[in-house]
């Protein structure tokens, strides 16, 4: 099992967002530069953490900014707003099994209370882990990176 790269790229990007000073416009372009892709990927995840009500964004080349503190927002808001899957399903059960086949018949329903406790013990680890807390692993903001990302 593999979840996309949307989840930590979320994550870097509102990192990156909370490590800049105020006065620093954190731009798609720069973001594309640290996290190494391109400016099209990284401004639709910020669309989800914009829909989502973790950044705000302003028009043109003005940059984005955390509209929550660092501590209110946990990874578990982070996976919500760019893993959009039905009901913030983990898992896909079976969309079509066989109706007549003993086991095809209940296998959803068999496979739903383990997916489901599954899920439950990721999404309590996520609630526990802040961006602040993930934010104090790296070190302070240096003036001296603005020309290396282009901010």
């Amino acid at each position: 099992m593999q979840l996309s790269s949307r989840f930590p790229v979320a994550v870097q990007i509102l990192i990156i967002i909370a490590w800049c000073p105020e006065d620093v416009k954190v731009t798609s372009e720069a973001l594309a530069v640290s996290v190494n892709t391109n400016p099209v990927l990284i401004r639709r995840i910020m669309g989800y953490l914009k829909k989502a009500g973790l950044i705000a964004i302003s028009s043109g080349t003005g940059g984005a900014k955390l509209t929550r503190s660092t501590e209110e927002i946990t990874l578990l808001a982070v996976y919500r707003a760019v893993e959009l899957t039905d009901q913030h399903a983990l898992f896909g059960l079976h969309a079509h099994p066989n109706a007549y086949c003993p086991i095809g018949c209940r296998i959803n329903d068999v496979l739903r209370p383990p997916l489901e406790e599954a899920r439950n013990a990721l999404e309590g680890s996520l609630a526990k882990v802040t961006i602040q807390e993930l934010l104090s692993s790296f070190p302070p903001f240096d003036y001296a990176i603005l020309k290396h990302l282009k901010l």
